[in-house]
């Protein structure tokens, strides 16, 4: 089961949804989708990727998986979605107030599903 989970930042007036895979209990995001969250290129992000997977601080096919999507072509394409773990990790590399923000917000999202069983939206 899958449901769609909506940041949105104090400082911006963009917002951020993300798929919460109930089943493997974690958010999944397209790298130019985590490019929107932390306000910086995708060429950026990328970088990050490549450098967390180098330092091995994550697993690469831990926390990556292929998802099928719909272009405006019409062709279905596999995208790489990366979890929460690498969503994390981006973030305190960048080093903003926005991915400082999201931090926060998927820890209380986390302790609420660990200690209610749920969370609000």
């Amino acid at each position: 089961m899958t449901e769609l989970i909506t940041f949105k930042s104090s400082q911006e007036n963009n917002k951020f949804e993300i798929v919460l895979d109930e089943g493997k209990q974690t958010f999944w995001a397209t790298e130019q989708q985590i490019a929107t969250l932390f306000n910086r290129n995708r060429t950026v992000i990328s970088k990050y990727l490549k450098n967390i997977f180098i330092e091995q601080e994550l697993i690469q096919d831990s926390v990556c998986a292929k998802f099928a999507h719909t272009a405006n072509d019409g062709k279905s394409y596999d995208v790489n979605h990366y979890n929460l773990d690498v969503i994390i990790s981006i973030g305190y590399r960048v080093k903003s107030k926005i991915a400082t923000e999201f931090r926060i917000w998927t820890t209380n999202i986390l302790r609420e599903h660990l200690t209610k069983g749920y969370s609000l939206n």
